[in-house]
């Protein structure tokens, strides 16, 4: 099996609001689709308790919460030992803030050791991966919303999370090459307090991920029932 033959692009998942289905949901696509390389998106944590906003007092207060956020962590760990993780807004919350309080960055722990991590946990601003098909792929937590505005700018294929309501693969050409765009969704629990500050706007967080099998992209959705639960099928 040639390297980077089998991706899968893991996005937000704002633990511990998470949505509850996935660990099962994760672990049936990696049954599926049996992946050689795992690249998380970032807000792997979502700070909520420590965050720049207003927080609600129906929550936990920052310690508590880190501490659930690890203990939802760590079954992802375990089915994942390996990823490659790239830094993100909510996922780099406490370094902002140590920046806004003018801490020194010696004096904080890395990810890995907050997070309670495996050491195949890698962090990276950034990512480009060569695929199977020897096209490069742009990784990034977010840049914008534009549908294939990444890609075209970084002349590769690209994807990104951060918008949690775009869920889209957008194909784009130039006379040499085929390229393609992806937003890949969320795994946040939409009916969570915290992201309470959706519930006006039109767009809801798609929920999947995001599996590119030689170089083709493709969506897999978290289809669900009435109550907002996993069907249990891919």
């Amino acid at each position: 099996m040639a390297v980077n033959s089998r991706i899968l692009v893991i996005p937000d998942l704002h633990m511990p609001y998470c949505h509850p289905c996935t660990w099962k949901f994760l672990k049936a696509v990696k049954q599926k689709y049996k992946p050689d390389r795992v690249v998380c998106l970032g807000d792997e944590v979502d700070g909520h308790g420590w965050s720049y906003h207003e927080p609600n007092q129906e929550l936990d207060s920052a310690g508590p919460e880190l501490e659930k956020a690890i203990r939802f962590l760590k079954p992802i760990y375990a089915l994942f030992p390996n990823v490659d993780i790239l830094e993100s807004n909510h996922g780099s919350l406490a370094y902002r803030k140590a920046r806004t309080g003018k801490i020194p960055t010696r004096y904080l722990k890395t990810m890995r050791d907050a997070l309670e991590a495996p050491r195949g946990w890698k962090w990276h601003f950034e990512l480009t991966l060569r695929m199977s098909n020897g096209q490069d792929l742009y990784c990034h937590h977010g840049k914008t919303s534009g549908q294939g505005k990444l890609s075209q700018r970084q002349s590769m294929c690209s994807v990104q999370g951060h918008y949690h309501s775009k869920f889209h693969i957008t194909y784009w050409a130039n006379p040499t090459a085929l390229f393609w765009d992806a937003h890949a969704g969320c795994l946040v629990n939409n009916k969570s307090l915290a992201m309470e500050y959706g519930k006006n706007t039109l767009e809801k967080g798609i929920i999947g991920c995001l599996v590119i099998l030689d170089g083709v992209p493709q969506l897999v959705p978290m289809r669900l029932n009435r109550s907002g639960r996993w069907i249990g099928k891919l």
